[in-house]
């Protein structure tokens, strides 16, 4: 058996995306530890009931100081050198870098990352401009000492290859981190009107939430019965919507906040229609979990969103950053309620033939050379692990 590290930059992730992976890991007997930034006690208590070994990460997700980026480094290669892991599972942007970096210096024989979306230095800004080159010099010479990487969009992946940061014989593509078919089953829809859309995320920008404020205003002035929830924490993020904005939609009547909540499922399930307005992901886990509970789908015609969608059979596809856009596709819902459930009963289709979390773990683990002879589906996963925030992870 072997010994095994996982490393993500948002404990809740450990349970969320990688749950069932990591159970799977256990269950085959190896021994595992996960790393991350601090983590809340039900993070860790989880952890431990599937005999995962918890390690807190000196990191900052959306810090800019190389001070404390190189200290993440150096605790990395010191922790790598103590567990001497036998391979290193690594996503999202730092954990990835300094991940691969650190696991190169300590030994690791195996290393293998997983881009969940480009994320920042591929965006349109100054300041990701001005960053694009050193953060791509980090990413060629990190993920140049990886066995494979695997990307959750063909967009991403091409992205990565046409700038040399990867070589053509280390790509893997999955679709996103899969989603529980059994944790997350199809629900009737709420008998009554009035419909209603749901959002959940992470409260920051790039998630198109300014934009569903703004589409549920010009709506909420021609049809006064329709409901608009958001369901997400609250981010420290730069990006990150404040709660005075929050406040500030909620008093005006257009959005109901909900906060963050630990099981989505019963929004989910009171929802009429999920909305993403995203700029980009890898491919949004809350997309998949609503869909998979029979729910239809709006969303941008964006890396990583576009592949859930098959407009005008599931859901539509909108352009981001564009209110209007998204209002006029929600309104196709307000005027023709039929296409709810017809389309519903087409994204719980999709998320079977195509977003299984156990056909992921399958791809995954055959990669990782450790592919068991169990039939999939076998563990159910964590009680933990219903949330996804509206992130690809």
């Amino acid at each position: 058996m072997s010994r095994i590290a996982v490393l993500g930059s948002f404990a809740d992730s450990l349970i969320i995306f990688r749950g069932l992976l990591l159970e799977r890991l256990r269950a085959q007997g190896h021994e595992v530890m996960a790393l991350a930034p601090e983590a809340p006690p039900r993070i860790r208590e989880a952890l431990e009931d599937m005999g995962v070994v918890f390690t807190e990460v000196p990191l900052e997700r959306t810090g800019l100081n190389p001070f404390q980026d190189l200290e993440t480094r150096r605790f990395l290669t010191d922790e790598f050198e103590r567990f001497k892991p036998h391979l290193l599972l690594s996503y999202t942007i730092k954990p990835v870098i300094y991940g691969s970096m650190a696991a190169r210096k300590a030994g690791v024989p195996a290393i293998y990352s997983m881009i969940t979306g480009a994320g920042f230095g591929f965006g349109g800004s100054r300041k990701e401009k001005a960053l694009s080159p050193v953060i791509r010099r980090m990413y060629r010479s990190a993920l140049s000492a990886n066995r494979a990487v695997f990307f959750q969009n063909p967009d991403d992946r091409a992205l990565f290859l046409r700038n040399g940061l990867v070589r053509p014989e280390q790509v893997v593509l999955i679709p996103g981190s899969g989603v529980d078919l059994e944790a997350f089953t199809p629900v009737p829809f709420p008998k009554d009107p009035p419909l209603v859309f749901l959002l959940i995320a992470r409260l920051l920008r790039e998630k198109g939430i300014e934009e569903y404020a703004d589409a549920a205003r010009l709506l909420r002035s021609r049809y006064s019965d329709v409901r608009f929830v958001l369901v997400g924490p609250l981010d420290d993020h730069p990006d990150g919507i404040t709660r005075e904005e929050v406040r500030k939609w909620e008093v005006e009547g257009v959005l109901e906040y909900k906060g963050h909540q630990e099981d989505v499922r019963p929004f989910i399930a009171d929802a009429s229609v999920y909305v993403l307005p995203s700029y980009r992901e890898g491919t949004p886990r809350s997309v998949l979990e609503a869909m998979a509970m029979g729910r239809p789908i709006i969303t941008t015609d964006v890396p990583g969103c576009r592949e859930t969608v098959r407009p005008w059979v599931n859901g539509f596809l909108v352009p981001p950053r564009d209110p209007l856009g998204l209002a006029l596709a929600m309104e196709r819902f307000l005027r023709r309620p039929e296409l709810v459930p017809a389309m519903g009963r087409r994204s719980r289709e999709e998320a079977e033939a195509r977003f299984d979390v156990h056909v992921v773990n399958d791809i995954i683990l055959d990669t990782l050379g450790l592919a068991d002879e169990g039939p999939n589906g076998q563990s159910n996963g964590p009680p933990h692990a219903l949330s996804a925030g509206g992130d690809a992870a």
